[in-house]
């Protein structure tokens, strides 16, 4: 599909809009070959950019879960990261996806926010899966983030951070929940019962984007990737195959859920950290 680059004036127009239209990559992921993989998410993104704003891309994309440990962690000028600055730039939408990125203090399972206008956030994976030993590959964030893009107040989370309500739970902070993750089909059942939960809880659209496909180390991947709406409704659904599909999401849904369903004032008050 060709695909035209987005003006900044259109950007400029298309921000004060309260719908935004989210493109969901259910794919495989080749085993530590970052190079591979960013042709493969880069010709599946492009096939269906059209109209879109934000393309989500699963957990650890360029490697697979813990296939750095062979290909090796990225630093934050790196390839990967240039090639979403530059991708989102042309396609006229934000990019984001978590990779293994060095820093200061090791390597973190980094969500990065690449947007059309070469601002570039990031969220760290608080919540590691040492039942799997990545809190022996990785270091653990300790800061929960909310990027604010159009007028909404998105909060990127990573895999394992979906059993932890708490953390993610909304402080009338964000609109719009992310996770994504490498979650093996042995749990599909709680992937799809914690999306729903916590779009419920929340009254928020809560995206989930996993790989599908199977890795070297034998586990399954049954994708299972899905939108789910503030009242916990299942509104997008892309199965278990490699797929890749778009749902608009409505603001206002959100305001009126809230307005006339207003439980969260009786919402506990705490903090963390």
């Amino acid at each position: 599909m060709k695909t035209t680059c987005m003006s900044p004036d259109r950007i400029v127009t298309m921000s004060k809009l309260d719908n935004i239209r989210c493109l969901l990559v259910q794919s495989q992921l080749f085993w530590a070959d970052s190079a591979a993989n960013r042709r493969q998410l880069e010709t599946i993104t492009r096939d269906n950019a059209m109209g879109v704003d934000l393309v989500v891309f699963p957990e650890t994309f360029t490697s697979g879960f813990l296939g750095d440990m062979q290909a090796g962690a990225e630093p934050m000028n790196g390839e990967t990261v240039q090639w979403m600055l530059s991708l989102a730039s042309e396609l006229g939408c934000v990019l984001c996806g978590s990779v293994a990125i060095t820093t200061e203090r090791g390597t973190a399972n980094r969500f990065l926010w690449a947007q059309p206008d070469g601002q570039l956030q990031f969220y760290d994976k608080r919540h590691l899966f040492s039942f799997g030993g990545e809190d022996r590959r990785y270091i653990a964030g300790d800061e929960r983030k909310v990027f604010r893009y159009r007028g909404w107040r998105i909060c990127p989370q990573v895999c394992y951070d979906l059993r932890f309500p708490v953390w993610c739970r909304n402080r009338d902070d964000y609109d719009l929940l992310i996770f994504v993750a490498n979650w093996p089909d042995t749990r599909a059942a709680a992937w799809s019962a914690l999306l729903r939960a916590r779009a419920i809880e929340n009254q928020c659209y809560v995206i989930g984007v996993n790989r599908s496909g199977k890795d070297p180390r034998g586990l399954q991947y049954q994708g299972d990737s899905a939108v789910y709406d503030p009242l916990g409704e299942l509104v997008l659904d892309l199965g278990s195959e490699e797929n890749a599909a778009s749902k608009l999401l409505h603001l206002d849904k959100i305001r009126s859920t809230r307005r006339l369903l207003p439980f969260q004032r009786d919402a506990d008050e705490f903090k963390i950290f």
